[in-house]
């Protein structure tokens, strides 16, 4: 009898410390069963092998893919062992990167290392409040209402450490977006956050908004890649109150978005919209769009050239990019995805001399080193990254955004689901990817003998086509010697500024608060600390089963290259251990 009590009073305690813990959401929301989880994950390769799937037949992400995302969100060693399980020749459409003979000498990237855009944003067309974005990885357009409270504060929070831009998705500017991170405000067609009464644009609105929020650059959204020509949805279930409120819409009903905008109705009457909104605001203003018929890209390109006109920006989204809720013809066959999209975009702006005049962002699935490596030799001066950094706070990719019910918290507005996510230690997971992203980027640059992302070209890439024959990026979507890199004298201040960190106009470039250049002033949230690389971050993932989140791959340890002692003990980045008992405050303190 005394074994039985002794059973259920340990089946108490376990469900008492899920429930209060906040390492793990999944645990959290549901006690006690949620270890069948990590149980199960812990012998899913196995399971794989002989029974399911690969390791690289799973999507949208693979498991190799979600892998390196939860090792880098979580500091830990994102290494893989024995070579690629790929067949490198006979895969088709399978990309290589071209190495230099002789890379750039030295040490390996550093998270510390600051990677801002090669361009200025808004300069060329003199806006007042122009600028050099800090990093060429921001995160991209999620709403407060498709996603929680909790995962926009997390992914605010982590945008600010890792020094990132952090785009507001069309449903508003809310109080979960103003812990740190700077903003991009997206107009989207309902004017949500920037309407009137009656549903209009209102131009006042912005006026305020962009006074009393961090927003550096407006972003008009005329389509997104997963669902373009459909606007969006935010169903009735995941509306609250204060959704309400934010957006100016009723309780009760599905949320529909237009698919078109109202304040203005062809391309001429756009760029009228975009100077006013830039003349008021002074802020640099671009658009982002899926890639259907051609024709609006060709009028664009015709009118910035024979105009004083134009937008600062091109966000390009791919069809693969991810949403909330579409119909699923259209996430299957509406719009280009995002390589043929944006080459065909690019080279019409290219033609005309255009693209040097122009920051082109790519969105759609770019969130790993090499996808990023190929948008960089597109002509991407900056990437987004949306379904990844969702990934780093806690997503297991249950394809349940849909519904309401994300089991951890983050596409859901329950409150039982949401109170799984913890924000303070999320955000320091997304910190943690987001530089680990920049790192690698880098660090594949270095292995090319190139100094920054902007100076990669499509002779860079190679792509086998799976039959012993490979072509260049360049040679596949026809471009010129020099397109999609940035005009000679970009090039050589972003050389300058990361040979030296700082820009010969503007003086030292700041290092990023997560990116070991310290708090800023500002408390770091547990798991990252002020002086120091951010994959060192003491981990924030022990549990009773000691699996981490989305883990099961045997993953461990610091991350290669960290300095870690036999003792187990990690080391900072200077080579000096660190006391593992030491609070996160009293180890930016010592950095």
């Amino acid at each position: 009898m005394w074994l039985l009590w002794a059973v259920l009073a340990s089946v108490v305690l376990l469900a008492a410390y899920d429930l209060t813990q906040k390492n793990h959401a999944i645990l959290r929301n549901f006690p006690i069963i949620g270890h069948f989880r990590y149980w199960l994950e812990a012998i899913g390769p196995e399971l794989r092998q002989y029974i399911v799937t690969s390791n690289n037949e799973e999507r949208p992400f693979s498991r190799d893919q979600r892998r390196w995302v939860y090792a880098s969100s979580k500091g830990q060693n994102n290494y893989f062992g024995f070579g690629t399980d790929n067949d490198l020749e006979l895969s088709p459409n399978y990309v290589i990167i071209k190495h230099a003979a002789f890379p750039i000498y030295g040490t390996h990237a550093s998270p510390k290392t600051a990677v801002p855009c090669a361009k200025i944003l808004g300069s060329p067309r003199g806006r007042a409040k122009a600028f050099r974005p800090n990093s060429i990885v921001n995160i991209s357009g999620m709403s407060f209402g498709a996603l929680s409270s909790a995962a926009i504060e997390a992914l605010n929070r982590g945008a600010g450490l890792a020094g990132c831009l952090h785009n507001t998705g069309e449903g508003g500017i809310s109080s979960y977006h103003l812990h740190g991170g700077e903003l991009i405000f997206q107009i989207g067609t309902a004017y949500f956050g920037c309407r009137d009464a009656q549903g209009r644009f209102s131009l006042d609105k912005v006026l305020e908004l962009v006074d009393a929020h961090p927003v550096r650059a407006i972003e008009i959204k005329l389509s997104q890649g997963a669902k373009p020509g459909k606007g969006g949805l935010l169903p009735a279930a995941k509306i609250t109150p204060e959704i309400s409120r934010i957006r100016g819409i009723p309780m009760g009903e599905d949320c529909e978005s237009p698919s078109r905008h109202t304040a203005f109705h062809d391309v001429d009457s756009l760029l009228d919209f975009v100077e006013s909104l830039a003349d008021r605001t002074g802020l640099p203003v671009g658009i982002k769009s899926a890639v259907g018929e051609m024709g609006f890209w060709r009028e664009l390109a015709y009118l910035m050239e024979t105009t004083d006109r134009g937008v600062d920006f091109i966000t390009i989204d791919g069809g693969e990019g991810g949403t909330g809720a579409a119909p699923l013809v259209f996430a299957d066959h509406v719009s280009m995805p995002f390589k043929t999209g944006f080459a065909r975009v690019y080279r019409e702006f290219a033609r005309r001399d255009l693209a040097e005049k122009i920051v082109f962002v790519g969105s759609g699935k770019l969130g790993f080193p090499e996808t990023a490596l190929y948008g960089f030799a597109l002509g991407c001066d900056m990437i987004n990254v949306a379904r990844e950094p969702m990934l780093a706070i806690g997503c297991i990719q249950a394809l349940r955004c849909h519904t309401g019910h994300c089991p951890t918290g983050i596409a859901t507005q329950s409150r039982w689901l949401m109170r799984g996510l913890d924000p303070t230690s999320k955000s320091a997971r997304a910190a943690n990817y987001l530089v680990t992203l920049r790192r690698d980027v880098l660090e594949l640059c270095h292995a090319c003998g190139l100094h920054h992302p902007a100076m990669i070209s499509g002779e860079h890439l190679e792509v086998i086509d799976g039959q012993h024959r490979g072509r260049t990026v360049a040679e596949l979507y026809g471009y010129e010697p020099d397109w999609a890199l940035p005009c000679a004298r970009d090039r050589s201040k972003v050389e300058h500024i990361m040979l030296h960190g700082e820009d010969p106009d503007d003086g030292a470039i700041p290092a990023d608060d997560a990116a070991g250049g310290g708090s800023g002033g500002r408390d770091l949230p547990a798991g990252t600390s002020g002086g120091r690389d951010p994959t060192q971050a003491r981990r924030a993932d022990s549990g009773p089963t000691g699996h981490a989140e989305g883990r099961g791959d045997g993953i461990g340890g610091p991350s290669p290259g960290a300095g870690a002692s036999d003792s187990g003990t990690r080391g900072s980045n200077d080579g000096t251990p660190t006391d593992p008992n030491a609070t996160e405050t009293q180890r930016s303190l010592k950095s």
